[in-house]
């Protein structure tokens, strides 16, 4: 089969399937995965699984885009304006996140699964370190459908939308040093100075690097006076792609240095709303369904099921983290009982940038013992995750007060 008729196939079935969730009330980002299931080389053999090996390149331009915009969320006026609750509950939840599932699948896992061949420390340190990065970060997107849809209004909905803007950032940060540190149980490194500060020059130089390139697009757009929409795009992919194809050739965090390069130009571009605006107009939906479509697409339904187990600590124990968290972090922020109670609710959801990371681990050769692991436990906890979360996060608004059933839209 030819491969434009195969991404036409893919474009297709995401769209549609997106379309038809959205009428009964399910997040796009379902309606994406489902399709994925539905191509899924090995579940209909309709799609051939030589195509999916060779899709790295689609993903990567995607999660440019991605971690771009993630990094457009973090306005330093727009903290400074959300004040100490959101600082505090998503430093919490996040790293509570991290701790539990961390912890936990140390605790749990040499106890369900038997790898000879592997030691503690080469398979389920890492195994875990990565699995406890991927849950930090949460899937505004499920939440926000919500918010509209019931025309939720109050403080409860503005801090879970605060905090779901910001945890993608700690997200991926605890991921960059999980990888270093991953790297270095797998390869059974000595702990010495260098590898005990390689974590902090990667996510240094990663940095750096996306600081130039932000900067560079500031520049670009300031000496070219009468760009179109066109061009803008056009020099937006071209500085993406070189963001993140240097970081990965010079062996930096290819995510963090995109997504430092969208925080430069959210915060010191003349001309960021018109970037930012651009791209959700006439990229976003593109972007979203070959990316989490193709995603979907990678799964292995043997290596899921024989992972069940993985799959519901992860959810169970990603959600104490969040909801304890929470808590913790409004409680130091005296926040109001309100917010201590619920924000946690609308926290739950997850997609977008955990897929993104869990395929770079793909991607990578040292982690060929645990990526197929870890990447059918993230895409089966999101499949739970973009179910369960928008009625977790309906039942939050409500008991807070701030959705009643006579506000439902029609």
């Amino acid at each position: 089969m030819e491969p434009i008729l195969i991404l036409g196939i893919i474009i297709f079935t995401g769209f549609v399937t997106s379309e038809l969730c959205t009428r009964i009330g399910l997040p796009k980002v379902t309606g994406y995965i489902l399709a994925g299931l539905i191509l899924n080389p090995k579940l209909t053999h309709f799609i051939p699984d030589s195509f999916v090996e060779h899709t790295a390149v689609v993903t990567n331009v995607a999660l440019s885009f991605i971690t771009f915009s993630v990094g457009g969320t973090l306005l330093f006026s727009r903290i400074r304006s959300l004040g100490k609750p959101i600082i505090f509950i998503t430093f919490f939840e996040s790293e509570f996140a991290f701790l539990f599932v961390g912890v936990f699948f140390i605790i749990l896992g040499p106890l369900v699964v038997s790898q000879p061949e592997f030691t503690f420390v080469s398979f389920f340190i890492p195994l875990a370190l990565l699995l406890a990065s991927l849950s930090s970060p949460t899937d505004p997107s499920a939440t926000l459908a919500v918010e509209h849809q019931y025309k939720a209004k109050g403080e409860v909905t503005s801090t879970i939308m605060g905090v779901a803007a910001f945890d993608d950032i700690l997200g991926i940060i605890n991921y960059s040093l999980a990888v270093s540190v991953a790297g270095i149980c797998i390869l059974d490194q000595s702990p010495g100075i260098y590898s005990i500060a390689q974590p902090f020059i990667k996510i240094l130089g990663s940095i750096v690097g996306g600081c130039l390139f932000g900067f560079l697009l500031n520049i670009l757009t300031k000496i070219i006076k009468k760009e179109t929409e066109g061009v803008l795009i056009t020099l937006i992919i071209s500085l993406l792609s070189l963001c993140y194809g240097l970081a990965g050739m010079f062996g930096a965090d290819e995510l963090l240095s995109t997504m430092t390069m969208g925080i430069v130009v959210v915060n010191y571009n003349i001309k960021k709303e018109e970037i930012f605006k651009i791209l959700e107009r006439y990229t976003e939906e593109l972007i979203f369904v070959l990316f989490f479509t193709i995603s979907a697409m990678h799964l292995d339904f043997s290596v899921m099921v024989s992972n069940y187990f993985f799959i519901i600590i992860f959810v169970v124990f990603r959600s104490i983290g969040k909801f304890s968290g929470t808590i913790l972090g409004g409680k130091i922020s005296k926040s109001s009982l309100s917010v201590q109670k619920f924000t946690a609710g609308g926290l739950i959801p997850q997609g977008g940038i955990v897929i993104g990371l869990v395929l770079v681990v793909k991607q990578n050769p040292a982690f060929n013992s645990i990526s197929d692991i870890i990447l059918n436990v993230i895409i089966g906890a999101t499949i739970i995750h973009e179910i369960l979360g928008p009625v977790i996060s309906k039942f939050a608004l409500e008991k807070a007060g701030e959705i009643t059933l006579n506000k439902k839209s029609v």
